[in-house]
């Protein structure tokens, strides 16, 4: 079947399934204080997300990473690991997972086993103080959860939205944490996708700034930039570092990203206002042909993205419900 391309001559190749909007944690730039979750009859079924992520898989998809909320309060998700593995067979290449680790210890060695070829973690500080104030939970779930992936074998890359006044002081801590232990690292500006009104303009702590506290102690070097969000840099030789920088200098070109949300609802683009409810219309009995015609609409009107319209987003839907 034909690639899914949007108007801009994007072609999207990797598709993020939110599995729940439910998370065990409470930072506040991805949820609102008090979250009001979904009822859990209006979350898509295993079987409802193996037919959709199919669809994606038949039309180009060839990368799924599957979100939340926190993936690991999912029931059956290593059913649903299982299950959308089957999709190898047509064309999918890889099964990716976001998650914060605090519960994922248990399963680790079982999620690998299931399929899931790699793994972004959610650590935005190193300091137990300042993650329990940003979190409202503790670290050392989070560490042993991590030590847990690396122990099974798994390819591990942690991920860390940088706040100004919360968490700027930790970027140089954090790397030399992830250094020594050889894991990659990928920092993000604070984005424009929490409750209404709460983000500012002047808590982001930009690529720059990131970069110039990197360099008071480590060398730093560019590299080429490709299709992943995150401009890469070598640093002192050696180490992959990796920034996203949606607010500094989107990376929207390139978008090669769809989203899925719990309901089924497909965001072309992190920041657009609407989406298309696909797991509803599944639900009224839609077959696959009109829904697979949906979604090709839906991508080819996709906008340019955030760099065409900078600033927060008009939407009831916060980044919790989205999926990281």
């Amino acid at each position: 079947m034909s690639p899914l391309i949007d108007r801009h001559g994007r072609t999207k190749r990797k598709l993020r399934i939110s599995l729940t909007d439910r998370c065990n944690f409470r930072c506040t730039y991805c949820m609102p204080e008090h979250p009001d979750w979904l009822p859990k009859a209006s979350l898509l079924a295993r079987s409802e997300i193996v037919r959709l992520a199919g669809l994606f898989v038949d039309h180009g998809i060839d990368q799924i990473r599957l979100t939340g909320g926190e993936p690991l309060l999912r029931q059956d998700l290593l059913e649903c690991v299982h299950d959308i593995g089957e999709l190898r067979e047509r064309g999918l290449r890889r099964i990716s997972m976001t998650t914060n680790a605090s519960r994922i210890a248990p399963k680790a060695r079982e999620l690998v086993l299931a399929g899931v070829d790699d793994f972004n973690v959610s650590l935005d500080a190193i300091d137990p103080e300042t993650f329990r104030r940003l979190t409202l939970r503790e670290i050392a779930p989070v560490f042993d959860g991590i030590d847990a992936l690396v122990d099974a074998g798994a390819k591990v890359k942690l991920n860390a939205v940088v706040v100004r006044g919360d968490n700027e002081k930790d970027i140089v801590p954090l790397l030399e944490w992830a250094m020594a232990r050889k894991l990659p690292l990928r920092y993000i500006e604070y984005m424009p996708l929490d409750a209404p009104g709460h983000w500012k303009r002047d808590a982001v702590v930009s690529e720059a700034d990131m970069l110039a506290a990197i360099r008071e102690r480590h060398e730093v070097v560019g590299q080429a930039r490709g299709h992943d969000p995150a401009t890469p840099y070598l640093v002192d030789g050696h180490y992959p570092l990796g920034i996203i920088s949606t607010v500094s200098n989107p990376f929207c070109s390139t978008c090669d990203r769809l989203r899925l949300t719990a309901t089924g609802e497909l965001f072309t683009c992190l920041f657009s206002p609407i989406g298309t409810p696909l797991g509803a219309r599944m639900r009224d009995g839609i077959g696959d042909d009109v829904l697979a015609e949906q979604v090709r609409r839906a991508v080819w009107l996709k906008d340019a993205g955030y760099a065409s319209r900078p600033g927060p987003v008009d939407r009831p839907l916060t980044m919790h419900a989205m999926g990281g």
